[in-house]
């Protein structure tokens, strides 16, 4: 007997396939209608088989003419997709020219029933609380706060506290202050204000030692948040993830898939260094954090706070398109935060035998061995392992291995070369141009600069992090510490000094955003130095004419991303206009090509063969006022492709965040 009240469920299907990106209608029982309910999940025949599904709404009749298949059964009566959730999938998934349902696997975490029924639930009334643990209000104990340093600070903290919703480009001030970065602090304060208006919000970062710091942030002025990582496992995840949707914390930190968290009264998100590569999803439609943000907070009128060290050119398009609204510090108070940057393009000095030992600088040696007596000495190393990249001594031709092409590499303590892709040995090893016998280091990795270092500075304790084995902090004693990029340990009081080496491996990256990501990472280690004003000093060895250089040296990320946005606008490059980047072998590329009803003034680009495949990949380019437009025709092409069975696929990347 089919329900008496709404008999009709209309349900979002978990099939990836394009033309199947709709609402299908399905009979709902009465001994099922109280359980299915919209949001709900559900088990449907689809094609002869048992898929899963969401109930999107229920509705009193269905314009399908046939009889209508019945709900296999529901799963559960959790209301997992909420209306905003749902919104927010089906948003995305047109912006990226997906489906709703792969967006869905990347927002709603698997079902654990176990974990679903021990999940807590908020109070009768359904107000979440903010602070489940102590039952009291969180706390202030600072006489100032770190938005004291931004003309526009007080004013953000001032809206969020009235219940407003600022948006802002935040080009967060560096520095270390008892074991805590400033930027930790400066979000507490910022959650702070969104808890006295009430409401709830997201804090999205790249990785789990910036959720553990904002966590840690968060938990000194009194706030308990619910950390969502992938690192939790199935059980663990899905449990928190159902007690913020019942509504028992206002407060989620985590990494990429947090953003879609389905926080009640939601008044802030916030994204840290969305410049990382890790906001950008791996999985289709590949979204990317910042704009999957963006998005949400013009649906739910909601405050977002974008900000880094660092401003992308994708941030500075938002402040120019005003969604944004920049929030820099004051300069007097960037010059006494950030160290004292000097650019260093001297060579290694054979005059100075202990420097050519280190492979540094006269300047930087001298800068790293004063510094040792004031505290420990950040060293920045590119790349990890020892020798990660070999050459010929003679003619300096790339070291390949003899078997598959791979490059090859020196293992620390060994001698014979290794292939970095199938593991053999390339013993003995012979040139195929000059027929030289000899290597020679084309790249040194961060275990050989140790070594170096360790024979440089003789009794200087040398510390690595990098790899399998990051540490998260160290003491304040004298120490060189050399780290892989993103895996810099934090001194208590910030190191005393900073040497920067290797930077044409970065800049020399065949990647639009190679300068860009130079300058992140290098004010990321830079930012962990002492202000200029206690003695902090950072050495860049490399040409100090480059404008990444320069920002460094000057620490003026806006500058930089206003002559980064407006070069790319001049030669036509994201975020000045949108791209879709089609990958696939010639036949399926020609074909979706052939079925796409591109908006008029579609430039395409290519077809370009790719090295090492029989696929091939074609950009199509237009204004950034027709990417919506373009991202619909590229989904409707797909569509029409994927109802014949025997269709190849093709990759589609809309606005992808590495492009070379």
């Amino acid at each position: 007997m089919l329900a008496q009240s709404r008999p009709v469920a209309k349900v979002a299907v978990d099939i990836s396939l394009p033309h199947l990106d709709r609402l299908f209608d399905y009979a709902v029982t009465e001994a099922q209608s109280d359980k299915a309910q919209p949001g709900v999940r559900v088990r449907v025949r689809f094609a002869g088989q048992l898929v899963d599904g969401y109930v999107i709404e229920r509705v009193a009749s269905s314009e399908h003419k046939g009889q209508l298949a019945r709900l296999t059964s529901v799963v559960s009566s959790e209301r997992v997709l909420t209306p905003e959730l749902a919104t927010l999938a089906r948003t995305v998934a047109d912006r990226y020219a997906g489906t709703m349902a792969d967006v869905l696997r990347l927002a709603i975490p698997p079902r654990h029933a176990a974990a679903e029924g021990a999940a807590p639930t908020a109070a009768d009334d359904g107000e979440s609380c903010a602070w489940p643990q102590t039952g009291q209000p969180p706390r202030h104990d600072r006489a100032f706060s770190e938005w004291d340093a931004f003309a526009r600070g007080p004013g953000l903290l001032a809206a969020l506290r009235d219940g407003r919703s600022p948006r802002a480009a935040w080009c967060a001030l560096p520095g270390v202050v008892a074991s805590v970065p400033r930027w930790t602090t400066a979000v507490a304060e910022a959650l702070l204000a969104v808890n006295s208006s009430g409401r709830g919000a997201v804090v999205v970062l790249p990785d789990s030692r910036d959720v553990e710091l904002i966590e840690a942030a968060l938990s000194a002025i009194g706030i308990e948040s619910v950390a969502l990582t992938a690192d939790l496992g199935p059980r663990e995840r899905y449990r928190r993830w159902v007690s913020v949707l019942r509504g028992v914390s206002r407060f989620v930190v985590g990494t990429r898939a947090a953003v879609y968290a389905p926080v009640r009264h939601l008044g802030l998100m916030v994204v840290w260094d969305d410049g990382d590569d890790l906001h950008a999803d791996p999985r289709a439609p590949y979204p990317h954090v910042r704009e999957v943000a963006a998005l949400r907070a013009h649906h739910t009128g909601s405050g977002l706070i974008v900000g880094g060290y660092l401003r992308t050119a994708e941030s500075a398009a938002l402040v120019e398109r005003r969604f944004l609204q920049s929030v820099e510090p004051d300069r007097a108070r960037v010059r006494s935060a950030a160290p004292r940057v000097r650019a260093s393009s001297d060579a290694v000095s054979g005059d100075d035998p202990v420097a050519s030992a280190a492979r540094l600088p006269t300047t930087a040696w001298r800068v790293a061995h004063q510094a040792l007596e004031q505290g420990p000495v950040l060293v920045q190393v590119p790349r990890k392992g020892y020798l990660p990249r070999v050459a010929c001594e003679s003619c300096r031709l790339p070291a390949r291995c003899p078997s598959c092409q791979g490059p090859l590499q020196l293992m620390e303590g060994q001698r014979t070369p290794v292939c970095l892709w199938c593991a053999a040995t390339a013993s003995p090893w012979r040139c195929p141009e000059c027929g030289g016998d000899r290597l020679r280091a084309a790249v040194i990795g961060a275990n050989r600069t140790a070594e170096e270092l360790g024979r440089a500075f003789p009794g200087t304790p040398v510390v690595s992090s990098g790899g399998r084995s990051v540490r998260r902090e160290v003491t304040g004693e004298a120490a060189l510490v050399v780290a892989t990029p993103g895996a810099e340990p934090i001194a208590p009081d910030g190191y005393a000094a900073a040497l920067l080496l290797d930077t044409w491996a970065l800049l020399g990256r065949t990647d639009l955003r190679a300068a860009e990501e130079a300058l992140r990472r290098w004010m990321a280690a830079a930012a962990l130095v002492r202000g200029s004003t206690a003695g902090g000093r950072v050495v860049l060895v490399g040409e100090s004419s480059l404008r990444p250089v320069q920002a460094l040296v000057r620490w003026d990320p806006a500058r930089y991303a206003d002559a980064e946005l407006a070069d790319r606008e001049a030669v036509g490059l994201p975020p000045v206009v949108r791209m879709a980047v089609l990958t696939g072998v010639p036949a399926d590329v020609h074909d979706l090509l052939g079925r796409c009803q591109l908006p008029a003034g579609t430039e395409q680009l290519g077809p370009v063969a790719l090295a090492d495949s029989s696929e091939q990949q074609v950009i199509l380019r237009v204004g950034a006022g027709a990417g919506a437009e373009l991202a619909a025709a590229v989904a409707k092409a797909q569509g029409e492709r994927s109802v014949r069975k025997d269709q190849g696929r093709v990759s589609v990347h809309i606005d992808p965040a590495q492009f070379a």
